[in-house]
């Protein structure tokens, strides 16, 4: 089985890049939508269909995303043995935070379509840089593999 995965590694990377690039992308497009939702009342038509269009991200793009990331991510650790790396233990838990905030972000939007406002705008748009600044990280320790 170990000499397969190595003949699909690449694949397993590309893979893996890809979805990880789905999966940020709409992490960062999410606390946006809800920034567009504030602008409509609870109840409105407006806010039915900023409910409707997270829903499609969450359901199309980031859970589908999240899972093809975790199941090659870990493919990969697998096949070239990451397990025993530091670089990669540092990765894994910045990856487990990214992922819970995935989750949390999730439990927001479902809060906001129901009409509450856990979030005021300013906090969206901190809350919204934490998928680049985690991704920054990680590559740079995949990269660079310091330990």
């Amino acid at each position: 089985m170990q000499t397969t995965l190595l003949s699909l590694y690449p694949w397993l990377k590309i893979g893996h890049v890809i979805f990880m690039t789905f999966w940020l992308a709409g992490l960062f497009m999410l606390p946006r939508q809800c920034i567009y939702m504030l602008d409509h009342a609870p109840g409105s038509a407006g806010e039915a269909k900023w409910a409707e269009r997270m829903g499609k991200l969450r359901t199309i793009i980031l859970t589908p995303s999240l899972t093809a990331v975790w199941v090659l991510g870990l493919t990969l650790a697998v096949t070239i043995g990451a397990f025993s790396e530091g670089w990669f233990h540092a990765k894994l838990t910045l990856v487990v935070l990214l992922s819970g905030y995935h989750g949390w972000l999730v439990a927001q939007t479902r809060k906001m379509a129901r009409g509450e406002r856990p979030l005021s705008e300013k906090r969206l748009r901190m809350v919204g840089e934490v998928p680049g600044l985690l991704l920054v990280l990680i590559v740079a320790l995949v990269y660079l593999k310091p330990f």
